[in-house]
Order: structure tokens, then C-alpha cells, then sequence
């Protein structure tokens, strides 16, 4: 099947898609750094996880997008060093065109490739991996198994965070979280899904992630006055679902 890009745009907002009605990434045009879709601001709570103010230094996006999480992690974290990793050529060049991906090849390292091959072909070691990958029908294929997962953990510093987006609309997303428990020997946490059906999970395999939820809220409060990303709903959602014992985040 012939892979091609489609560009709408709705109520200020420009819309990404590969061919079908499934939204691939999204810019409202009067601020294009920003995060649009609910799902990508709570994959940035993997910044609320640590108490490094420098973390993360080095950085691995598989799945561009439109570039909404490269743009977002570019301009608020000007230390961070981003490897994104894209398996369509047109992808990249549609980010470019319509979605102001930044052309700053010292801090944003773009390779085209397979996503799943990639991580285990480098030698490298991140801070934060995220994985938003998906193909035209909304299926992560190699990037939701085992192995996958179980070569990403080797892929991590110390400090290092697995962030998943395990969209709710596609079979299996709590096979996919198995998964990433089995990968991580059970130190990953799902958040509660969004109102898109995505659900996010964090995992890591190096220093604990030990925070109390108000903790969490400081960092959220933090954040929202040095970005604007409001995570203090993702939060108070963590509060309501009740799956943090004692209200401390410990993975």
C-alpha cells in the first residue's frame, strides 16, 4: 500500500494524517510550540519523574509526528540533545514544511529508520526514550513487543525513562503494558487513559522514581510557570484513580 500525507486544517489548529482519519499530530498555527493534543502533553510528564533540573541531557524520540514533542523538548530544554528516529522520509519533510520543525542539526539529530532496529543497532544511551510510532491504521508493530521494550531498558541511563504512548484505540494496550512490566521487571506505572483513549506508561530500570503525588503537583505548578504545559489535570487524575499507594508515584 503507496504511504501518503494528508494535511486539514480545522478552527486554527493543522492536523497531520497518513492517508486516513486517524490523527497523526496536530498544531494550533498561532502557537506552533505548543503541545495540542492531550496525549503528547501527558508523554512530557516524564519531566515531573526526576529531580535533576538538567534531566534529560540526551534525548530519543521514535516516531516524528509532526514534530510537537521535538519542538517542545527544543525550545524548553535547551541542554537536551534530540535523536529522532522516523521511518518515513515524507513524514520528515511534511514536519518541515507545515509543521515548523527547527533545522538545527547540532541539537536535533533526525535518522530515518526503523525504529525497533535502530534502538538495537546503537551503542547509545538516553535519559528519556519516548515511543509514539504508528503506522496508517494506528498499529505500533514492532515497537509494542517484548523484545522491543527489553533492548530499550539496556538503552537507558541511570536516571533513564521509558515514556509509551499505548493509544487506546488499537488492540492490546494492556498486553503492551505487559510488556513493558515484563521488560522492566514491574517498575512501570500506566497513567489513567485520556479523554483521546491514550494511555501513557513510564517504566525505568535504573535509580527508583520515588514522589508523592503533592510532590508531583509542586513540579506540575514548576513546569506550567517556566513552559505553559499544564500537567496539574494528569495530576489530579493520578489522585482520583487511586493506583499510587499512599499517593506516592514509586516506580
Amino acid at each position: 500500500m503507496s504511504f501518503s500525507i494528508d494535511i486539514s486544517e480545522e478552527a486554527g489548529v493543522r492536523y497531520l494524517h497518513f492517508g486516513t482519519r486517524w490523527i497523526q499530530g496536530a498544531m494550533r498555527i498561532a502557537r506552533p510550540w505548543n503541545l495540542e493534543l492531550e496525549y503528547t502533553k501527558e508523554m512530557m510528564a516524564s519531566l515531573l519523574l526526576r529531580d535533576d533540573k538538567h534531566f534529560p541531557r540526551k534525548v530519543l524520540l521514535i516516531g516524528l509526528g509532526c514534530a510537537s514533542l521535538t519542538k517542545f523538548i527544543y525550545r524548553n530544554l535547551p541542554l537536551a540533545h534530540i535523536t529522532v528516529v522516523e521511518i518515513e522520509p515524507l513524514v520528515v519533510e511534511a514536519a518541515k514544511t507545515y509543521f515548523k520543525l527547527p533545522g538545527d542539526d547540532k541539537r536535533i539529530h533526525i535518522v530515518i529508520a526503523d525504529g525497533a532496529k535502530f534502538v538495537v543497532e546503537t551503542h547509545k544511551q538516553f535519559d528519556l526514550i519516548l515511543v509514539d510510532g504508528f503506522n496508517h491504521h494506528a498499529h505500533p508493530g514492532d515497537l509494542n513487543t517484548l523484545p522491543f521494550y527489553q533492548v530499550c531498558r539496556t538503552r537507558l541511563t541511570h536516571q533513564g525513562v521509558l515514556g509509551v504512548n499505548l493509544i487506546g484505540l488499537s488492540r492490546g494496550v494492556l498486553g503492551g503494558f505487559a510488556y513493558i512490566a515484563q521488560a522492566f521487571d514491574d517498575r512501570a506505572l500506566m497513567f489513567p487513559s485520556c479523554e483521546s483513549g491514550n494511555v501513557i506508561a513510564f517504566a525505568t530500570a535504573g535509580d527508583e522514581i520515588n514522589i508523592h503525588l503533592e510532590d508531583m503537583r509542586e513540579s506540575a505548578v514548576a513546569l506550567k510557570e517556566k513552559t505553559g504545559l499544564n500537567l496539574l489535570p494528569t495530576v489530579t487524575r493520578l489522585m482520583q484513580a487511586k493506583t499510587c499507594l499512599g499517593d506516592i508515584l514509586k516506580i
